[in-house]
């Protein structure tokens, strides 16, 4: 399949780490935390956590303090789709087509849940042709953007000459609580919200990116050291210690498969400590856009390999073979690859 366009969409709130600090300290929750709790926070957010700033869909972070489970879930039925709408109205734009063209929509998100999905909350408000094939993936966690991308060019080999448009979309703001948890205080001073939309074909235009070569490594042993958990109606992200050394490890095994050696590698931002490993697997390959995402975001989740793509292809026009990896929940890695043709 080819690649027509790629567009990424942000809350425009950003605020930086020591904001986030500051506002956190105003909190009467916060002082309810043990020492350890507090100090953990205020490492991550004060030191090089390799984030400068992050988006908030309420705009207000401290508007999530006190949150019930339900209103949690309010902030993603709120917001996803309205991320998610901007994303891929921008994409359209891009391509110079309108929305009723598009064919098939899939979406994949895992910071909450609507039924029907987020994709048809987008269809509506694009004004998506009624008989529009709609594909809701959940569960995959942060690694979802690739499975997403393989059942795209399945639904290409199934109608040749449509246009399919895919949707990474999270809420992570909508799974933000306070306790003394550490994968919980990580997860609060390392996530924010975003989308990312691509339109697809499968026929050549002249010039354009090919998708291929996925690849997939779901190791279920390890399922318990990242993932989400439901504590009292509210997503909990459970995360172990030797999650970035699981990820470099498997990310490695998957580059070693690859169909032809890249001009650049991209990969989900996760946090620094899992781009470095990536990076220490791979070397002498660097992730500098990668990098640039989780300065510029944070971990924004399934959306960052693709945000990841837009950067490259923004500073590195010229460049022709990509591999692209994203990992997460399973725990499974996913890989595929980009040629320009």
């Amino acid at each position: 399949m080819f690649l027509q366009s790629l567009s990424t969409h942000f809350p425009p709130q950003s605020f930086s780490q020591q904001e986030c600090w500051d506002a956190l300290q105003t909190l009467p929750s916060v002082d309810l935390l043990k020492p350890r709790s507090r100090s953990l926070l205020e490492k991550i957010l004060t030191n090089d956590s390799g984030i400068a700033r992050r988006q908030f869909a309420a705009g207000d972070p401290l508007a999530l303090a006190g949150l019930d489970a339900e209103g949690l879930h309010r902030q993603f039925e709120k917001y996803a789709p309205t991320l998610a709408k901007n994303a891929l109205s921008e994409a359209c734009d891009r391509a110079g087509v309108l929305p009723a063209e598009i064919d098939a929509l899939i979406v994949c998100t895992c910071t909450g849940y609507l039924c029907p999905g987020v994709s048809s909350h987008v269809a509506e408000s694009l004004g998506l042709r009624s008989d529009v094939f709609l594909q809701d993936l959940l569960g995959m966690g942060c690694g979802a953007a690739i499975p997403m991308l393989q059942a795209a060019n399945g639904a290409l080999a199934a109608r040749p000459g449509s246009l399919v448009a895919t949707i990474a979309v999270e809420v992570c703001s909508a799974a933000f609580y306070l306790d003394d948890d550490p994968g919980v205080l990580i997860s609060l001073c390392l996530f924010g919200d975003g989308a990312a939309a691509a339109l697809w074909r499968s026929g050549n235009r002249g010039g354009q990116f090919r998708m291929d070569g996925f690849r997939t490594a779901h190791l279920p042993e390890h399922r318990e050291k990242i993932r989400f958990v439901n504590v009292g109606g509210k997503l909990k992200n459970q995360l172990d210690r030797s999650v970035p050394e699981l990820a470099g490890r498997t990310v490695a095994d998957l580059f070693s498969k690859r169909l032809r050696e890249p001009d650049a590698v991209l990969a989900h931002t996760g946090g620094r400590d899992v781009i470095d490993e990536i990076e220490k697997q791979l070397a002498p390959w660097t992730l500098p856009e990668t990098r640039a995402v989780l300065r510029g975001h944070g971990n924004v989740s399934s959306p960052c390999v693709l945000i990841a793509l837009e950067e490259c292809l923004r500073e590195r026009p010229d460049v022709g073979k990509l591999w692209l990896t994203a990992f997460g929940a399973g725990f499974a890695a996913h890989a595929c690859e980009l040629v320009r043709e």
